[in-house]
């Protein structure tokens, strides 16, 4: 993709997502995830019904007045998002690949922090990381995370997403928010997840195609495995194969959504031709009623 072709696509993305998160989940995202935790404020005189165990001793020894300490929410947070771009996320029959949802996806989440001054960083990965750029905040940053998503070419087409859980555990100093984008044709991740979400917030976006899940009845097919490579012949007018192949995607969306759960994260499917706005905002409405993790 050329700079200028490049460039366009970039400004569409922030032009489209920017409405949305402008008018959708600047709100609601600021109430759905909490901060670091309490930081301190000011020193003021006490007051009757003030906890005596916020008293600063210091400060009240010195005027001889008793005073407290005052402390308010830190709301900074770090968003990390983690996006899978092995071979089966540049597949759609919806009119885009998967990776172009999941690129929109992450712009509205980006802006998002970005209105709340909050960080956001973005790892890319197959069955290597790709991609690591550590997390910074403002809008030339955000631009930036879109470019390299629009313009990913991956090394490899497998799906590793333990090493990511890994490699992400390893980088993140701070507890932070971290949004899994994939589709999450893996296993043996949940060891990985577990460790993760014991010190961040985790959080699984899981997209898939309508035709991932149920196969049409139009005859012979010559298909192949966008992660393997692999070419074969299917017989679609066969009613148990096309049972056995949507047994295959329920079991494993499963999976995933197990696994999130087991680890104490929450988990979102999102078929592509769903409103992933209005299924984000209904997310993010849900987390500010039952309190954020």
């Amino acid at each position: 993709m050329d700079t200028a072709e490049l460039i366009k696509k970039v400004r569409k993305v922030e032009i489209k997502t920017r409405r949305l998160s402008r008018n959708l989940f600047t709100g609601g995202y600021h109430s759905a995830f909490k901060g670091r935790g309490m930081s301190f404020s000011e020193v003021r005189q006490y007051q009757f019904g003030d906890d005596i165990r916020a008293i600063d001793w210091n400060v009240t020894a010195r005027t001889g007045e008793p005073h407290v300490k005052i402390f308010e929410e830190e709301r900074e947070l770090t968003v990390m998002l983690m996006v899978d771009v092995s071979g089966s996320s540049f597949f759609g029959t919806t009119g885009q690949f998967k990776q172009e949802l999941l690129t929109e996806i992450c712009a509205l989440l980006a802006f998002s922090a970005d209105s709340n001054n909050d960080k956001v960083g973005l790892l890319l990965f197959s069955d290597k990381n790709e991609l690591y750029i550590a997390p910074k905040k403002g809008r030339q940053h955000t631009l930036r995370i879109i470019r390299e998503l629009l313009n990913v070419q991956p090394s490899d087409r497998g799906t590793d997403i333990a090493a990511a859980f890994q490699y992400t555990r390893n980088v993140l100093k701070k507890r932070s928010v971290c949004f899994v984008l994939s589709d999450f044709w893996a296993h043996d991740y949940d060891a990985a997840l577990r460790v993760l979400a014991r010190r961040h917030d985790c959080i699984g976006i899981h997209c898939w195609d309508p035709r991932e899940r149920k196969l049409p009845d139009v005859g012979l097919l010559r298909v192949r495995d966008a992660e393997s490579g692999q070419q074969v012949w299917i017989d679609t007018t066969d009613p148990t194969l096309r049972a056995h192949y949507t047994e295959r995607f329920d079991e494993n969306r499963d999976y995933a959504a197990g696994a999130f759960r087991r680890a104490g994260a929450d988990f979102l499917s999102l078929q592509m031709t769903d409103s992933y706005a209005s299924a984000l905002l209904r997310f993010f409405e849900q987390r500010a009623r039952v309190g954020a993790h």
